[in-house]
């Protein structure tokens, strides 16, 4: 066969895979979210869940993943842009500076209930801080700090090394340097991969079976000082998330419209995680857009 002969076939062969997984995944989605739209309404997403009775919400397990996930933010996003500023700008090449990146490596392939585990044993048990949305923060922390120190490296290396030797020859320091040059440009990768773990915090349940718990107390969403058990706003508390919540459902739940919830909760899931991802894409370009306006 000519050269040209098997360029078609392996493009063909490559566009074909391509559109089997696409179908596949759209198909998978649509399936979920078609199945589970019909039971969502507004006193789905407000109502707190019945463990034996129908008609069960949820609004508490809702909340407590919005809240986990800015908590989580809060704690990986300064931890992740350091740590990929230092790796990126600071660490002299060498073998630690590999050896530190062996680590992150590994540390992004664990699997998320092996950090659910961690967790448990250092966060819950040895720290004391118990089954909490705090604890489930750290552990989130710890699945989600690699990705988060990889995007920042990989946007600080896409910047053009001629604006980063220009400022430096204008006397400006390293760290001026980082800050006023260099971050700004990186910003719109980083921004796009800081909402785009935002939506695999949102997602996740296996680590936070071990370090949030399963439970969640009944909420008083008039009472806003964050050191009561009942407050929403207690980081200290047990908090069932919907990831979680979903889990517990299909395994153990006994309300007879058991399944409907599980679909109806399990959609609610899939639009946010899908809202996330697109939101990320639509913000990324826009400040793209926008940088390259200035310019």
């Amino acid at each position: 066969m000519s050269a040209k002969t098997v360029n078609r076939i392996a493009t063909a062969v490559i566009v074909l895979v391509a559109a089997f997984i696409v179908l596949l995944l759209a198909g998978l989605l649509g399936y979920i979210i078609v199945r589970g739209f019909g039971h969502i309404s507004w006193d789905f997403l407000t109502s707190a869940p019945e463990t034996i009775k129908a008609g069960g919400g949820i609004g508490p397990q809702l909340f407590n993943s919005l809240f986990l996930l800015v908590l989580t933010m809060i704690i990986t996003v300064p931890l992740g842009l350091g740590a990929g500023i230092y790796m990126s700008q600071y660490a002299k090449p060498g073998r630690l500076t590999d050896s530190i990146r062996l680590v992150v490596e590994v540390l992004s392939s664990f699997p998320s209930i092996v950090v659910g585990l961690f967790g448990l044993l250092v966060f819950v048990n040895l720290l004391g801080f118990g089954f909490s949305l705090f604890s489930g923060a750290l552990a989130l922390t710890v699945f989600n700090l690699p990705l988060m120190v990889r995007i920042t490296e990989q946007a600080l290396a896409g910047v053009p090394r001629e604006q980063k030797e220009a400022s430096l020859a204008l006397g400006l320091s390293r760290w001026k340097t980082i800050t006023s040059v260099m971050l700004p440009i990186a910003v719109p990768a980083i921004v796009t991969g800081t909402i785009l773990a935002s939506g695999r915090v949102f997602g996740e349940a296996a680590a936070l079976l071990f370090t949030a718990g399963m439970s969640s107390p009944r909420l008083d969403f008039t009472d806003w000082n964050p050191f009561s058990p009942f407050s929403p706003l207690n980081p200290f508390r047990p908090a069932e998330t919907l990831a979680v919540h979903i889990w517990k459902v299909n395994s153990e739940g006994l309300a007879p419209d058991a399944a409907e919830i599980a679909a109806g909760a399990s959609a609610v899931l899939i639009i946010m995680v899908l809202l996330f991802n697109f939101t990320a894409r639509w913000f990324g370009r826009a400040l793209y857009r926008k940088f390259t306006a200035t310019k």
